[in-house]
This record gives C-alpha cells, structure tokens and sequence, in this order.
C-alpha cells in the first residue's frame, strides 16, 4: 500500500473516522492496529522479525534505565544496537559482502563455497532500524525516560505514515505525542490536507514524470547521447527531491491530521548555496543522525585537521551506505564528503575575504548556489547508475558524445513538473507560508489546495512508481 494509492485514500479515511470516534485511550490501539496493518500488506511475515526487535530494545532500554551498573549498560547497549545492526546486515548487507568476498577468492584461486541469500529487503528496514538506534542510546546517555507502555513503544517504531521512508524521529518528539488527548481541529485537518495534496502534486504529476523519461534513457544509457544523457541526470535531480520530500509532506501530513506533528525533513535543498547548508536542509533528519550518533561521538570538528577529514569522509561515506549495499553510493557519499573537505579548506582561507571585496553579496550567492546544485547532480549519476561502470560511461558519454536530445511525450511536462515546484519552493521559502500558513486567508488556502488537486487529477501519472526510498 502506497500513498499514491486509492487504497491507501480508503484506509486513512477508516483509520481517520475510527480515530476520532474513540476515546484517548483507545487511540494508540488503533493506530498500532493500523500500522501493523500497514506494514504486513507488503510482506507479512516480516513483521515477525520488526516485533523481535521491538521486544528486545524495549527491554534493554528499560534495563538501561533500572541500572547504576556503567558496564552492565553498555553490555546493554551492545545487545541491542547487536540486534538492530545484525538484522540490517542480514538483510541488506550480507550478499554484498559476501558477493564482493567471493571475488577476491576467485581472483586468489580460493574455493568460496558460501552462496547469495534470496531473501527480499524488508520495507523501511534501514529507517525503522535508526529510529529504534535512536531510543535506545538516548535512554542510555540519559537524555529520554525509558518507555513503560509496550503498545506506544511498538507504536513508536512502526508508527505507518512514517514506517517506510521517515523522517527518522528521535524519542524526544515522538513518544510524548502518543500520550496527549488530542481532539478533532478542523483547521489543523486543513493544514494537514494541504500538506498531503501538495505531497501528491510532487510526486504523481513531477517525480513519477520525470521518472518515465529517466528510467528510458538510463536504462539504456549506452544508446544515448551525452545531451540527453545529461537532460535525464539533471530531470533526476529532481525526481528523488519530487519523489522523497513528498513522502515526508504526506507523511507530515497525514500525522497532522491526528494531531502529531512530525519533523520536516526537508527545507528547499536545490536553493542551498554551499554543499554544508545542502544538507541542513536535503534529508534532515538523517543528516543530524549521522552528525549526532556518529559524527560528534568521533570528535566532530573539535580533532586535528587530519581526524577532522576522516570524521567527514567516514560519516559520508556510511550515509552512502545506508542508502544501498552498491559501490555506487559508497561513491555518492564519499563525493558529498570531499565536496565538504574542499568547502572547509576553502572557508579556511582568503579566498571568501577576497571574493566578497570584489563581487556584490547576491552574486556570490547565485554563484553558490548553481555550483552547489551542479555537483550534487554530479554526484546524483552514481546515485541512479546501476553499477560503478555504468556511472562512468554515463559521465565519459556526457563529456564526449554530443547528440541530439531523445524526444519523449513526458519531456515537456518533466520540464513543466520541475518549473512549477522551483516556483513554488522559491514562494514557500521567501513568504515562509508553511510557518505563516494561518495568516493567509481561508479563500487562498482552499484556492491553492485545489489548484493543487487539480493538477493531481489532470497531470498525474496513471500507475505511477513506488516511492524511490522504500527500497532503502
């Protein structure tokens, strides 16, 4: 069930009737029920292995909390980040180690008699994996109450319209929410709509448009030109921000309506003017996991200069990682890390000093900004490409083998999709409507929301893609 989904219109509306209709208590039942619904109508027997784990981070952090033992908590800690970790690996690491192992032992002449497992990737693993990473070293640093109720922990981690694609939500927010009355507010029904249908505009009419002429030409990019080679990877630069920032508006959405507000996870990124404000506002809550559950526990910044470069390169380089078990993104992140390595050392010397005597403040600005989103398009080739080589005969082409552009009928609504979200992120940053929403008046809201809806109905792609993110 997808939220592109009539399917998935029906049961938010029964999940949404059924909520309001019982009283507090009641409530996170029903939305466990839901999300539990929700989870299996994928693979169902997978939920079998998501309840082992909630059990055993749900008793450790409890355990956690009880003891004035330091190393009984660590030992705690260990068992179950172990258990969270073991099962990503299991499912999403194993046969790329043991792929890339077996080709070692080929090229030693070794025998490797260890085969692939044919398991399918359990939806949302890594982004319910982080979240309960989350709780349970926050409960051991102290920062959050061990949870009692066993029904709102469950609820926590497999709260549905975030449990496939984030935002991966800390403790601190979540589960304070689960316990609050909340009562039916029809203008807070409004907001949330507005989101959900501006999430839907993003991704039926622009990602999954973008995603016909992207997919055409990528996956036979050896029989295009680099022109078009090139229109595909910037058109995808657009569809994974389309795509996945949509999910988090519906998702936001979705939650709104019931009353709980979820992070935002993403703030206008492709207007960033410096690859370091690209990602406080591209994937945000993945970004801060990394930066608080990693990158400072390694020393951050606070390292000689030679530490401070590993810290950020490793960091990137497990962000790539987690989004797939491919050379490809290891690739992807460890470009975004030397981007920043070499913005760092920039920073550090007179080159900005200079530059800013010489150029007025707005070109400087411009002038980031189309270098920031050109080399994350750079690196976006390694993020779609199906393999390392693939990548570079996608770039050596674009380089190399000029050409005519490959015509398709989505390539002038591709062209439209990106315009029309560009302008509407430009006037949802500079009138900041999301935070001011209310001071627009009523007749507007209604307005935008239906042009919105409007352009769903009409210029959505019929039977569109699953979303980019639940693979990860």
């Amino acid at each position: 069930m997808v939220f592109n989904s009539m399917a998935f219109v029906v049961f938010f509306a029964l999940v949404t009737a059924l909520y309001f209709a019982l009283p507090h208590r009641g409530r996170w039942g029903l939305l466990l029920a839901a999300s539990c619904f929700f989870y299996m109508f994928f693979i169902p027997i997978y939920i079998v292995i998501l309840g082992v784990t909630i059990v055993i981070d749900y008793v450790a952090a409890i355990a956690i909390e009880g003891s004035d033992d330091r190393r009984k908590k660590r030992i705690l800690l260990g068992v179950s980040v172990l258990s969270l970790c073991a099962t990503l690996f299991a499912f999403k690491y194993f046969n790329f180690f043991n792929e890339n192992a077996a080709r070692i032992a080929e090229f030693l002449h070794w025998n490797y008699p260890i085969g692939a497992l044919t398991i399918a990737l359990p939806i949302g693993l890594s982004f319910h994996t982080f979240q309960g990473l989350s709780y349970v070293i926050e409960v051991y640093r102290g920062k959050q109450k061990a949870e009692r109720h066993f029904g709102i922990y469950s609820l926590y981690v497999m709260y549905f319209p975030q449990l496939v694609a984030g935002p991966i939500e800390r403790p601190q927010n979540m589960l304070h929410q689960f316990h609050e009355r909340q009562r039916f507010d029809l203008n807070r029904f409004g907001d949330g709509m507005l989101l959900v249908v501006w999430g839907l505009f993003k991704k039926v009419v622009v990602a999954d448009s973008l995603a016909l002429y992207v997919d055409a030409v990528y996956n036979s990019s050896g029989h295009h030109s680099g022109t078009t080679l090139l229109v595909a990877t910037y058109f995808f630069a657009f569809q994974i921000y389309c795509d996945f920032s949509a999910y988090s508006d519906i998702a936001r959405g979705v939650s709104r309506v019931y009353g709980i507000e979820l992070m935002k996870n993403f703030e206008t990124p492709y207007f960033s003017s410096s690859i370091s404000e690209f990602w406080t506002r591209w994937h945000i809550s993945l970004s801060t996991w990394f930066r608080d559950y990693v990158y400072i526990p390694l020393g951050g910044n606070r390292v000689s200069t030679a530490r401070h470069i590993r810290n950020i390169l490793l960091v990137f380089m497990l962000s790539g990682f987690w989004h797939g078990a491919n050379w490809t993104f290891m690739i992807w992140g460890a470009l975004h890390g030397c981007y920043l390595v070499a913005e760092r050392f920039f920073r550090a010397g007179s080159g900005p000093q200079a530059l800013a005597r010489v150029v007025p403040a707005w070109a400087l600005r411009l002038a980031g900004v189309a270098l920031t989103f050109n080399l994350t398009v750079l690196a976006w080739v390694f993020f779609r490409a199906a393999d390392v080589s693939s990548a570079f005969d996608v770039l050596w082409r674009i380089a190399t083998v000029p050409g005519p552009l490959f015509s398709d009928p989505m390539l002038a609504q591709g062209v439209f999709g990106i315009a029309a979200v560009l302008g509407l992120d430009l006037f949802h940053r500079f009138a900041d409507f999301w935070t001011r929403r209310d001071s627009y008046s009523l007749a507007f809201r209604f307005a935008y929301a239906l042009t919105l809806l409007f352009g769903v109905v009409l210029l959505g792609v019929e039977h569109g893609t699953q979303f980019i993110y639940f693979q990860f």
